[in-house]
């Protein structure tokens, strides 16, 4: 059997990076596609004040009279040129919107990716190694409620037991109006948003990691060292951890799709000035090029994520080679 070359980490980034670009290109074809199929922006402005002849002049201005691959190849000549487009609600520029509400999203799910790995790492570690136990039985069955309890409930249960009834944490919003928006005022505005969607992702781990580390634990080296009188605590914390590693990045690479959707649904509810609310405003209007934006945005984070795992596999563990 012929042996693969290993490949030095430069080379491995720039094939993965040769590889993602077809993937990228093939995704923006087909939401182009989707999106010519759910009808015509301009169709949002027709009324009485409105005539057709108005309508079909600025169709005309958008290109939205050509056929669907001229549009598209329109749209792909101008983003390799640096042009993402012009919103056709606002007229504004959709890089200067995606960058005024990049940085409340990457925020929130950077805190909320923090949160769950705290919640989900630990409790995950501790169901395994004292399986079967009470405690083991009570963090599977926390972590099945935390998955199976919808988003939007529990936002709205949240609101109504913090908000309403307790008056302790604002309803909505990043900041308070006529405030300054210190770092405190945007913590206290954080807290439930990062509730939703970190008990949801941790729920999800706790199961995944746990049966990563059981998998570990019953490794014949493992065996081999507490037969050699090894205490548990140097072997799990020695031994099994290091390789446990492998298992909690993948499920860090994975958390990143699962926020990107999450948060369309979570800064609808708490009215977060991220670009999960930018994206349901241009859905509802038909904002092509600002969904375009976003969808591309998204996918390359994606694949980003998961080159950046890849590479902090070799980084956990070193046997592991880039071919």
């Amino acid at each position: 059997m012929k042996k693969e070359a290993v490949l030095p980490m430069g080379k491995y980034i720039l094939k993965r990076i040769l590889i993602a670009i077809p993937t990228l290109i093939g995704i923006t074809i087909i939401d182009y596609a989707i999106m010519c199929m759910a009808g015509n922006p301009l169709e949002m402005l027709q009324g009485a004040r409105i005539s057709q002849a108005a309508i079909e002049a600025q169709k005309a201005a958008l290109g939205l009279d050509q056929p669907f691959y001229i549009q598209y190849f329109v749209w792909l000549s101008n983003l390799l040129q640096g042009n993402m487009g012009y919103s056709v609600k606002t007229y504004q520029s959709v890089s200067a919107m995606i960058g005024s509400h990049l940085g409340p999203t990457l925020l929130l799910m950077g805190v909320s990716l923090i949160v769950s790995l705290l919640m989900a790492v630990p409790a995950g570690i501790y169901s395994a190694i004292h399986q079967y136990s009470k405690g083991d039985y009570t963090v599977v069955t926390l972590s099945f409620f935390g998955s199976s309890i919808p988003g939007f409930f529990l936002s709205l249960l949240l609101v109504y037991l913090f908000t309403v009834k307790l008056g302790w944490l604002p309803s909505g919003g990043m900041t308070t109006l006529g405030s300054s928006g210190g770092a405190a005022d945007i913590a206290a505005h954080m807290v439930m948003p990062v509730i939703v969607l970190s008990v949801s992702m941790a729920g999800t781990n706790i199961r995944y990691i746990r049966s990563a580390v059981l998998e570990i634990l019953q490794q014949d080296y493992l065996r081999t060292a507490r037969a050699k009188g090894l205490g548990r605590r140097r072997v799990v914390n020695q031994h099994a951890l290091r390789n446990a590693m492998v298992p909690i990045v993948t499920v860090i690479g994975m958390e990143i799709p699962v926020l990107f959707g999450g948060a369309v649904i979570v800064e609808q509810l708490f009215s977060w000035p991220g670009l999960g609310l930018m994206t349901m405003s241009a859905i509802m209007s038909r904002d092509y090029p600002v969904i375009m934006g976003v969808c591309l945005l998204s996918a390359v984070v994606v694949l980003a994520g998961n080159l950046i795992t890849d590479i902090l596999y070799a980084v956990v563990n070193p046997t592991i080679q880039y071919q």
